[in-house]
């Protein structure tokens, strides 16, 4: 019998175009060097590092023992879509029903499923630069031309809408927001977003409102260009439970969006995931209706770390930080030290034992910049200041 052929793996042309998120190599990196035996503190992962609430934990083990294990419908249970469609009535002040709703999975395949459904090949997108880096990864995957729109330190990290003007033309068909911001912790302000929607006017263009962060908001209300008079029909909402209720792991998002485009991101759902865990919706259901005193403890508890950790780097040589009104980062401007983002990077991670992500994890404007997360103890980030400040002391 003759050996058979171990042949080469031809991948589609499309997965050379497919990006990562560094946040994961960065913490597999770290958790390489804790092997060895080093200390690593992990700034790296945005991740709350609190447990999910009590009363949502209890109503997932109460749906597994009333049977909550099997198939749900692909859009997601009706029960939590209606509970979704009542708060997002309510916090973003618009009318919404329940097939207005999709749950997916974690908060990433809503923007999977947009761009998959929305752009063809070279059809635009704006995206924030830097910004969350699916963002990037997914449009150029389907053959889209990912258009970057720079967020500046000296606008406090929200976009200048004139240039978001000047980026739009007839191959627009997809802008993506995202407020409160990942990497910088930036808001955007109503006047700005507002200002979006009239910039959009009548064109034919949708705006994906990544609004994941929309409960760890510091300061000020949170506002959405769902909001807007005439925007609702024209904006995929998207947000979830990983980061406002602790519950990364659990994997649960939702997106809200017009009846006829949530018809087809269903399908996409079917023929990916099928649904969203049963269980894990009616501990959201518990999430959304329930007590939310933990919400808003671990929201103070993020601005207390946030105030400590931005006022430490900015006594640090080579370090300036603008204070960041929502999420659980920080994006320190690391310019003055001479050093690129990702080398430092590398540096305090390797030599320091500190873990943060290069600015350029998120894109080219984040040249210059770090991004720590708070997401850690008090006690940790206080240890991370001092590992940081003596590591510059010794070379800068």
């Amino acid at each position: 019998m003759s050996p058979i052929t171990q042949h080469q793996l031809q991948l589609a042309r499309r997965m050379s175009r497919l990006g990562t998120e560094t946040a994961f190599e960065v913490l597999n990196k770290a958790r390489a060097l804790e092997r060895q035996g080093k200390s690593i503190i992990h700034l790296e992962i945005g991740e709350p590092d609190f447990d999910t609430p009590s009363n949502v934990v209890e109503a997932a083990v109460d749906a597994l023992h009333k049977g909550w294990t099997h198939y749900g419908p692909s859009a997601g249970l009706p029960d939590l879509r209606q509970t979704i469609a009542e708060y997002v009535s309510r916090t973003r002040g618009v009318k919404v029903t329940a097939d207005e709703v999709v749950v997916v999975p974690g908060g990433k395949p809503i923007i999977f499923y947009t761009i998959l459904s929305l752009i063809d090949e070279g059809d635009e997108v704006v995206y924030p630069n830097p910004g969350f880096p699916i963002y990037e990864s997914m449009i150029n995957y389907v053959g889209g031309r990912a258009v970057p729109i720079a967020l500046r330190e000296d606008r406090d990290f929200s976009l200048d809408v004139l240039e978001l003007e000047a980026l739009i033309n007839n191959r627009t068909k997809l802008i993506i927001l995202n407020s409160p911001h990942n990497p910088t912790g930036g808001v955007m302000p109503r006047r700005d977003v507002e200002q979006v929607a009239r910039v959009i006017a009548d064109r034919n263009i949708l705006v994906l409102s990544d609004e994941i962060y929309s409960r760890l908001l510091f300061e000020g209300q949170h506002f959405s260009i769902m909001s807007v008079p005439g925007m609702q029909e024209r904006t995929i909402l998207l947000d979830g439970f990983s980061k406002t209720y602790a519950m990364t792991g659990w994997r649960m998002g939702y997106g809200v969006m017009r009846p006829d485009l949530a018809s087809q991101m269903t399908r996409l759902m079917t023929n990916s995931n099928s649904c969203t865990a049963s269980f894990t919706q009616m501990a959201g259901i518990e999430a959304l209706r329930g007590d939310q005193s933990s919400v808003d403890r671990m929201c103070a508890e993020f601005k207390r770390r946030r105030d400590v950790f931005v006022a430490g780097l900015n006594k640090i040589k080579g370090f300036s930080c603008r204070m960041p009104h929502g999420a659980f980062y920080v994006f320190p401007n690391i310019t003055k030290t001479g050093w690129k983002s990702k080398p430092l990077a590398d540096a305090l991670l390797e030599q320091a034992g500190v873990a943060a992500l290069s600015g350029t994890a998120f894109g080219d404007f984040g040249e210059g910049y770090l991004r720590f997360s708070v997401a850690n103890s008090l006690e940790n980030l206080q240890q991370a200041l001092e590992r940081v400040e003596q590591w510059t002391r010794k070379n800068l």
